[in-house]
């Protein structure tokens, strides 16, 4: 067990700690943790119900990827979820940096299920060194604000944040909503984006630009990358976002990567079936198949 983790309804395909023998080849390479908090969210709440809806809907899924013709084939443990503080983002991100540092700690690779925006910033922290590592951002939104409404950790802000701990480099895909001071601190700060458009009208482009990436990548994906008609239920919905047939085509694109972390944010389902849960479960199915 992981301090600050409590055991809910498990990610499907996963496996109990007690399933695991003390041979190496045996050994969990991907824990998932869920992050039931969302106490920064400013307009539709919920994301602390994310992992719950998540996980139920990664039920829904076979254990092989048709398009792939991969079944899963690294050993994926579920720990459960995280001790959140509800409106204490410094003592849920202090317990989040601790369980990460400790998945690393056991050559775990961290995949987080939010949960709000403003965690990718806990679990990024848990890293050592950054100076080698590229953020690849899925989002409709740049989350690259210095503070939100007199706050400095928001899921506003959170892409500012992670800046600020200085990575190789960010690349954002889906970007289809920002503020003129956002803009000039991407421009200054080199920071790529590009929108939905740019995806639709050269995908191959957008894929290759992925797949080129050189060294460690973080990958950090907020469901409202997708358009509303497909994912409704996210904290800050905003319309002509990509397909999820384009945000596979893009995870696919990192077959061969060494991602050292994922996580999925955003999702507040209340219901069994939304189809925000469904694409975000399914999201991180494909990139398991990947491995």
């Amino acid at each position: 067990m992981y301090l600050y983790t409590e055991n809910p309804l498990k990610f499907a395909f996963s496996r109990e700690e007690g399933d695991y023998s003390s041979s190496l080849t045996d050994k969990p390479l991907f824990g998932i943790l869920g992050v039931p908090f969302d106490s920064t969210t400013t307009y539709q709440p919920g994301a602390r119900y994310g992992p719950l809806f998540v996980r139920e809907a990664s039920y829904n899924f076979e254990g092989y990827n048709l398009f792939l013709d991969k079944g899963l084939q690294k050993c994926v443990w579920d720990i459960g979820n995280l001790e959140s503080v509800p409106g204490n983002f410094q003592k849920t991100c202090s317990n989040l940096e601790s369980v990460i540092t400790s998945l690393l700690e056991d050559e775990i690779t961290p995949i987080t299920i939010g949960g709000e925006h403003s965690i990718s910033y806990g679990v990024l922290k848990a890293y050592d060194d950054l100076q080698d590592v590229t953020i690849l951002h899925f989002d409709a939104h740049m989350d690259l604000r210095d503070d939100y409404m007199g706050e400095k950790f928001s899921h506003a802000t959170v892409m500012h944040r992670i800046q600020d701990l200085e990575p190789r480099h960010i690349i954002q895909m889906g970007i289809r909503s920002a503020s003129p001071e956002e803009m000039q601190f991407a421009q200054d700060k080199e920071i790529e984006y590009y929108t939905p458009r740019e995806i639709k009208e050269n995908r191959e482009k957008m894929e290759k630009i992925i797949s080129q990436i050189e060294g460690p990548i973080y990958v950090t994906v907020d469901i409202d990358v997708l358009d509303p008609a497909y994912a409704p239920s996210v904290g800050t919905p905003a319309p002509g976002g990509l397909t999820p047939h384009d945000l596979e085509r893009l995870i696919f694109s990192l077959e061969g990567k060494e991602v050292m972390g994922l996580d999925m944010v955003e999702v507040s389902a209340n219901s069994v079936g939304d189809s925000t849960s469904i694409n975000a479960a399914k999201t991180i199915l494909d990139f398991l198949f990947l491995q």
